[in-house]
Parts: structure tokens; C-alpha cells; sequence
């Protein structure tokens, strides 16, 4: 008895395609008809005038569904080749690919490199000792050679490699050349938490190989030896090719496998042969001769023998050699071969077979070269249909009706042009939802690409081809389709709901979404939440070919210039990722302690240590201050970010609409209140709008200290400042330190202890791993801003940080730090210090190889040692108090102060 398949499936093809059947829409219409007015229409024949304008509206309906229904790349087309369909999506080459992550990907990386034949990773091999009984580490065993047996363990690195290279060239020149290029192409896309020790030539085993080889009477001997000669330099070292994507479709390989690992310069490499290309373990004499006999041209092989070069005659008859791990064979110049048609033994031009051979070769570049040019799938080429236009339907109506292009004759009534008009502005009203429906179909090319930047999600056009337009409506802007949008759809344009749909539907084809993080915003920013998300969807999108790709990446710390590691760009793929997913604006490294914000202090007229705060712009201006002093950080913090989620949650369309419909003083917009000076002029506050009596003295959270001649200058700063604290402002970061970066120079044996990490002090007993440095990282992030300084969003980012980190990655996770003026002095600003010595330590290290920057390291590791979490503050919360103010509560049982 066979069991049905309970899962229901949704269906490829979902259009009923109705909306091309006339007569299945004229039915419908009539059916409509019969409904609304069948007591009073009962002629539905083709003669009446409504029957017929009922056909007119379903061949204009048809006439949508057929546009609707075209070829997809030919409703995406665009005239403009910067809306062209390779535009509105990403490539299978840039979301499709990943950075390497396997040795096979690490393999195809190296052997895109120029003069790199094959290679192999391999772990690289160091152990670390330690003393738990003075919680020290060491690579040198003999250092605790006299800690009592129990108190000694020991553990290996993890993530370290060596790459064993089989070089094109045996120049040392040039090994070292390509040695370079490898180290930097490694660094480039290096995972995180791993690193390349040593690149090692594979070691040349030579052997010598004597033949007697008879050839066809009609075979070009030099070519012949060319072909053997190439055939064993295959068998003995293995060689891979490159192929384009057309040839890997043909070997029977998806797009989803022929993308998978790395992208490469020179084409694809097919896995499973690269799997086959190991190394060879041993020289079989069959499998020589079978090569031999397999090449054009050979007849028979009269005699053959092979040894090791330079050893005697009688090791030579051997018929296997067995070689060592990493061993590559190769033919010595001792090998003799010859070649005879018959009886005649023939005399091999040497000059001949190398341009053979070059040609041999040339043919393999050829192919290569092929395949560079051939990497990409192919984008279909849609032909552009303005598919938007619309013309009325006026124009179609038979001639009787008079308001088509032909008109009404000159002799008829005034009742009867009058009655032409009345139809004319009955049928307009069809006409402007028709073209609007059109409109709306032009217009999705852009509203569904990665890299639209439409604000609207409704449109219209303007009817142009009426005859009488002018008689029938006034002010209508012909000629601006913008402006008549805004007339007709200004308030059904919930565009910013709209586009956070379109933007899930985009995200949903990469399997990404945002619903938790827009349930846990919504507490912090209220109202304004939607757009707040809807930007960090499209930055999301935006970089969605690098957050893809590299989320496994770390950063390039080799030989990098100083703007290459601060105030940069040049960080870790799962940052990049993280802060997208987060909504944090600048994942640059930097020194977040630097902030727009200036959270100062003095003594005041009680002698009491207060401070005040003051928000300055990119270019160093003051855009806002605080009314009032506070007594501790938190209170000036919560008040600071409290006058900034006011501005953020004010709407621009708003401050548009009241300084259109003119300025009263005050004037309330939203969360911002005007007002004039009696001087005259200009400047206006941030207002806390659960506060309505505007004596309260508490009303006013935050003031602009800036007076404006004019109301024009009053509206361009207020709308300045809802763009920079929209767009611009943030105090949020993060940064991600990998421990195995701070390790020790593993080529050495003694090295200073005070360069290892520290350990646990309780004699290893708790220290789970005991290894500080294998697949471990620090993150560290400010305590201080208004979502990281909120619980529920901490628990959230933890969560994000875990799930997206690789799994074998364990994360601490620090809430620190204060902004650069706030503590007198710097040495207690642990978010200073840890950023200036990272900073110091990254710039010496940058220079180096495996050594590491000694002083450098070692105030770095005791600024990352000693960083302390800052908690949130609050009080308890009274849960039986249902009037209790739930900002900052502290619920016991409930609320987690900790980070893992």
C-alpha cells in the first residue's frame, strides 16, 4: 500500500491567463452588470453602448495580460543601459562562488596562479606545552621539565598549513616569485582564524628510464618523442587543466557545481580530476609502457628499464620505485631513448622535438586562455518594447460614437458634443487607471532589481492622445507624470510598507530574512522601525555579492599599507556579514571611541560632577546639544540617543507639507518644534511628545543652537539633520580579533612568555578548551549606544554572532568601553587603550611574516586581557505594577546581564 505525499507543493505556473481570453472577460463583465444593475439593464446585446465600452476595457485588458505574458527578459529590458537587465541582478559568478574553504578550493586557488603546476595542503604541525601550575605556556618542553607530571598538558595549534608546491620553473628566482604571489593570494582569502606557516617545494626523486622503441615507417620520429617525452611528464607529475563553462555544462556539471569554491582567473577546474591529480605514491614500469604503446606512431617497445638515476646496473631492471610523502618523480638526464623504423635506428633532432613540445604546450595555453574569456553564464538579450505605453481607448470606438481622432461632424448639435464630451470624461477615468496599470508594468524592471533605487511603489502616465483633453479637465500636467503620481497616489503610497515587502520577496530569493530583527527594533525605534529596516534591507542587498561570498573570510594582514588596516574596509567577511544582518552602518575599523557624539564634564555651581552632550557633524559642526546636565553617563546616554530616535521617527514628507502650508510660531512638526527669536530670526528644538504642556520644563530634550534669517534655511537644516542622523550618524562597531593571530612565531622553540595569552588561573581545571588560540576570537563592541545598550537587543546580536560565525569558531563576546573624552584619563578608557594598542600592533605586524612585533603584542594582549563588560543599568521592575515605566527594567529571572 503505497502512502500519498502529505507536503503540498506550490506550482511553477500560477496565471489563469484569463486576462487574455476576451470572451471569457466579456462574460465576466456581463455577469458584473447582471449583479449591480439587472432590474435595470436587461439589453445585453452587441448593439448597446455599454455592452460596447464594456469590449473596448476587455481588448484594452487583453492587451495588458499580452504584454504581461511576453518573454521575461523583454518586460526587463530598459532603453537605459544602466537599468539593463545585467544590472538588475547579480551574476551567477558573483553570488554563486565562494571564497575558499576546503584544501580541494585552496588547491584550485593556487593553481590559478602563474608557475604553480599542482599543490598540496597539508596541517602544520606545532605543539604547545603548559604549566598549569603557574598557568604558563611554552613551545619548549624542557622549560617545564621540572613541573610535577600532573600539572603539564599540552595541546597542538589548530588552523595552521603548510603547502607543498610543485613548481613550473626550477629557477630559485623565480619559485620565490611565485612563493610571493601565493602568500598573497592566500592572505587575500585567508580564513578566519587560520593562517599559512611554510610553502614548500615538493622534493624531485629522479629516475632513469632506457627504451627501445620502434616507430611506423611513416611516423615523424622528433614528434613522436615529443609526444613520450610529454605523456611521462603527465604520468609523473600530474598536471591540471582549466576549462570554460561551456565544457564543464558539456562534462554533465549544474551551474550550482560548476560555481562552487572559488572563482579563478584562468577558468574552471574540474574536482574530480584534481581530486585524481595527487601525488603519486609509485612508478609502475606497466604503466609506462602502456603510455609508450599508446602514443601515435609506435609499434612496439623492443626493450625498456627503469631505476633510480645513478645507481648501477643492477638496480635497474626494476619494475616499481615506492617514493616518500611529497616526493615528486622525475626523468634525469641519464634516461636514453631510441627509436628505429625496421632495422634502421634513427638519429632524434633535439632542437625539432623542443619546438614540438613548445607547440604541445602552446596548444594547452590556447585552451586556457579559452576559458579565462569563457566564464560566465550567458545573460539573455531582451529586446525593449516600451511595454509602458498606453494610448486611450477613446480612439477605438466606432466613428458614431464621435470621440475618436475623427471627431464629430461640424454640423452636429451642441447636445450632441456635449454628450461626446460627457463619454469622453465618463471613459477618462478607465483610461487613467488603464495606463496606470501600464505604468506600473513599465516600471518593474527597477522596482525588482538588487540595484533600484525607486521611492515610490505606485505610478501613473499622463493620457496624452485624447482630442480635447483641455475641455475635459484643467491643470492636468501632460507633460509631467511625476508630479501627477504624487496627485493622484500621495496618499495610497504607503511606499516605505511596499518597498519592505518588495525588498523581502528580493531577500527571500537568497534565503535571508529580517523578521526577528525587525520584532526586536520595534521596542526601540516605535514608528520609525520600518524605515530604519527598510535601509538596513537595502544595504543588505546592496552587499549582498560580498556578505555572500566572503562570509567565512577574514581580513588581509600581510604586507599592507597603514590605510589598508585603519579607518578600513579591509575587515573580516563575518563582520561584514554580521553588521549587515544588524542594521550597523559602518563596518569600517576604526576607532569607535572617536564619535560624533561629545559626552563632556565639569564641576557645576552645587560642586558637582555633571556632564552634558552635544552631537557634531561630518564636518565637525554642533547640530545638536543637550538642555539639561546629568549626573551619571547612563542618564546622559539614555537622554542623548532618546533626543535622536525623535529626529529619526520625524518624517520629511511632514516638515515638507508645513513649511508648504506656512509656519506659525511655534510650530510643531512631528517631534520638532520652531520657533522665533525676538530678533527675528530662526531655530528650533527636539520636543519629547509624551510631554503636551509646554511649560514643562522637561518638554525640551534638545535644542539647536543655531539661528536662521529665513524659513528656507530653517527647513534644508531640519531636513540636513533627520538625513545625517538617518544616513550618517552611528556610534555602533565592532570589532573581531582572532587569537591565532597573536601567536607566537611557531618556527621558533624559545620564545618570551610574556607574548603567549594568558590562560586560566585555577590550574587548568576549568579551562574548556585549555587551547587559547585554535578557532578562538574576541568581539568587541560599545556598551554605550542605544541598541547595544538595550538587553533584548544584546541577546539578539549574541545570537546573530553565534549563528553566523562558523561553527567550529567560539566567540567571547565584550560589551565595553567609553567615548575618547569621557574619562580624564586615557589609560582607564579600556576602549581606547584596546583600540590604540590593536592599531600599533596591526601597523608593526603588517611588516612581518610569521615573527610577531614583540612590544607591540604584548600591550595588546594585556589591553585584550583586561577588558571589562559595561551592563546596562536599570532598576527592578514591579511586575504587579501595570502603570510601571518599562524602559531599562530588570525582571529577576528574566532579564540575562551576562555575555558568554
Amino acid at each position: 500500500m503505497s502512502i500519498l505525499n502529505p507536503h503540498s507543493t506550490i506550482p511553477k505556473k500560477v496565471a489563469t491567463e484569463d486576462d487574455l481570453d476576451f470572451y471569457f472577460l466579456r462574460k465576466k463583465g456581463i455577469q458584473y452588470i447582471e449583479q449591480l444593475g439587472g432590474k435595470l439593464w436587461t439589453d445585453f446585446n452587441s448593439h448597446d453602448p455599454g455592452i460596447t465600452m464594456l469590449e473596448m476595457l476587455c481588448y484594452a485588458i487583453t492587451d495588458l495580460g499580452m504584454r504581461m505574458n511576453l518573454p521575461i527578459e523583454n518586460i526587463l529590458a530598459s532603453n537605459e543601459k544602466s537599468k539593463g537587465i545585467a544590472s538588475q541582478f547579480f551574476k551567477a559568478s558573483e553570488v554563486l562562488p565562494t571564497s575558499p574553504v576546503t584544501a580541494i578550493d585552496y588547491r584550485k586557488l593556487f593553481i590559478d596562479i602563474e608557475g604553480v603546476k599542482n599543490c598540496w595542503p597539508a596541517k602544520h604541525q606545532k605543539t604547545v606545552y603548559v604549566n598549569c601550575k603557574e598557568d604558563k605556556l611554552s613551545y619548549n618542553p624542557k622549560d617545564f621539565s621540572e613541573v610535577p607530571r600532573g600539572f603539564k598538558k599540552q595541546f597542538g595549534l589548530k588552523g595552521l598549513y603548510d603547502l607543498y608546491v610543485d613548481f613550473e620553473s626550477t629557477n630559485p628566482l623565480e619559485i620565490n616569485k611565485v612563493k610571493n604571489k601565493i602568500r598573497e593570494k592566500y592572505h587575500a582569502n585567508r580564513n578566519l582564524c587560520e593562517d599559512l606557516i611554510n610553502i614548500i617545494k615538493v622534493a624531485e626523486f629522479p629516475i632513469k628510464i632506457c627504451a627501445s622503441i620502434e616507430v611506423d615507417t611513416q611516423a615523424d620520429e622528433e614528434m613522436v618523442h615529443a609526444l613520450v617525452l610529454h605523456a611521462l611528464d603527465g604520468y609523473l607529475s600530474t598536471t591540471v587543466n582549466f576549462y570554460s563553462i561551456q565544457q564543464m555544462m558539456e562534462k554533465g556539471y549544474t551551474s550550482l557545481e560548476i560555481f562552487d569554491g572559488p572563482i579563478l582567473e584562468h577558468g574552471f577546474i574540474d574536482t574530480k580530476e584534481l581530486i585524481e591529480a595527487e601525488l603519486t605514491s609509485e612508478v609502475r614500469l606497466s604503466d609506462i609502457i602502456k603510455l609508450i604503446m599508446n602514443i601515435p606512431g609506435v609499434i612496439t617497445i623492443k626493450d625498456i628499464s627503469m631505476g633510480n638515476c645513478g645507481d648501477g646496473d643492477i638496480d635497474l631492471n626494476q619494475w616499481l620505485i615506492c617514493l616518500e610523502q611529497y616526493q615528486k618523480p622525475i626523468i634525469c638526464s641519464k634516461s636514453v631513448f631510441n627509436y628505429n623504423k625496421g632495422l634502421l635506428p634513427l638519429n632524434i633532432n633535439k632542437t625539432q622535438v623542443a619546438l614540438y613540445l613548445e607547440e604541445i604546450e602552446a596548444v594547452k595555453d590556447a585552451a586556457t586562455d579559452f576559458s579565462s574569456h569563457n566564464k560566465e553564464l550567458k545573460i539573455p538579450n531582451g529586446s525593449y518594447l516600451d511595454i509602458e505605453s498606453y494610448t486611450t481607448m477613446q480612439n477605438d470606438f466606432p466613428d458614431t460614437y464621435g470621440i475618436g481622432e475623427v471627431g464629430l461632424p461640424t454640423r452636429a448639435t451642441t447636445e450632441r458634443k456635449s454628450q461626446a464630451k460627457q463619454l469622453k470624461g465618463y471613459l477618462l477615468f478607465f483610461d487613467q487607471i488603464l495606463g496606470s496599470y501600464f505604468k506600473h508594468l513599465g516600471q518593474v524592471n527597477e522596482m525588482l532589481s538588487v540595484s533600484g533605487n525607486l521611492t515610490k511603489t505606485f505610478f501613473t502616465q499622463a493620457i496624452k492622445d485624447i482630442d480635447g483633453l483641455s475641455d475635459l479637465v484643467t491643470n492636468y500636467p501632460e507633460n509631467n507624470d511625476e508630479y501627477l503620481t504624487e496627485i493622484l497616489f500621495e496618499q495610497l503610497d504607503n511606499n516605505i510598507e511596499r518597498r519592505n515587502d518588495i525588498l523581502d520577496h528580493l531577500l527571500g530569493r537568497f534565503a535571508e530574512r529580517f523578521s526577528e530583527y525587525v520584532f526586536i527594533n520595534k521596542s526601540i525605534y516605535g514608528t520609525a522601525t520600518d524605515e530604519v529596516v527598510l535601509k538596513t534591507k537595502e544595504d543588505f542587498l546592496k552587499d549582498y555579492k560580498i556578505v555572500s561570498k566572503n562570509r567565512g573570510n577574514s581580513f588581509n594582514y600581510y604586507k599592507q599599507p597603514h590605510s589598508n588596516l585603519w579607518d578600513t574596509d579591509n575587515v573580516s567577511g563575518v563582520k561584514k556579514r554580521i553588521s549587515r544582518l544588524l542594521g550597523i552602518k559602518d563596518y569600517n575599523r576604526r576607532h569607535l571611541s572617536d564619535s560624533f557624539v561629545d559626552l563632556y564634564h565639569f564641576i557645576d555651581s552645587d560642586n558637582q560632577l555633571v556632564y552634558r552632550w552635544r552631537i557634531r557633524d561630518t564636518e565637525d559642526n554642533i547640530v545638536l546639544s543637550a538642555t539639561t546636565e546629568y549626573y551619571d553617563t547612563s542618564r546622559a546616554n539614555r537622554e542623548l540617543y532618546f533626543a535622536v530616535l525623535q529626529i529619526i521617527q520625524t518624517r520629511e514628507y511632514k516638515v515638507e507639507e508645513a513649511f508648504k502650508n506656512g509656519i506659525s510660531d511655534p510650530e510643531v512638526i512631528d517631534n520638532i518644534q520652531i520657533h522665533q527669536a525676538d530678533s527675528g530670526k530662526y531655530s528650533y528644538d527636539i520636543i519629547n511628545p509624551l510631554i503636551t504642556d509646554e511649560d514643562n520644563r522637561d518638554r525640551i530634550i534638545a535644542k539647536r543652537y543655531t539661528y536662521y534669517e529665513t524659513l528656507a534655511e530653517v527647513k534644508k537644516s531640519i531636513l540636513d539633520l533627520i538625513y545625517f542622523m538617518k544616513e550618517v550618524f552611528t556610534e555602533e562597531g565592532m570589532f573581531i580579533v582572532e587569537h591565532m593571530m597573536l601567536r607566537p612565531d611557531v618556527n621558533l622553540i624559545t620564545v618570551n612568555p610574556e607574548t603567549f595569552l594568558p590562560i586560566c588561573t585555577d590550574e587548568c581545571k576549568t579551562c574548556e578548551p585549555l587551547d587559547p588560540y585554535s578557532y578562538r576570537v574576541s568581539i568587541v563592541l560599545p556598551g554605550y549606544t542605544l541598541r547595544f545598550a538595550n538587553t533584548d537587543f544584546r541577546n539578539y546580536m549574541e545570537k546573530v554572532i553565534k549563528e553566523e560565525l562558523p561553527s567550529h569558531v567560539l566567540a567571547k563576546i565584550c560589551w565595553i568601553g567609553h567615548r575618547k573624552n569621557e574619562i580624564d584619563n586615557p589609560a582607564e578608557n579600556e576602549l581606547l587603550r584596546f583600540e590604540n594598542s590593536y592599531k600599533a600592533y596591526l601597523f608593526a605586524k603588517t611588516v612581518l611574516n610569521q615573527e610577531q612585533p614583540e612590544p607591540q603584542l604584548i600591550e595588546f594582549i594585556s589591553a585584550l586581557s583586561n577588558l571589562s563588560n559595561l551592563y546596562p543599568t536599570g532598576r527592578l521592575f514591579d511586575c504587579s505594577d501595570e502603570n510601571e515605566n518599562q524602559y531599562e527594567k530588570i525582571i529577576l529571572g528574566k532579564t540575562n546581564l551576562g555575555s558568554l
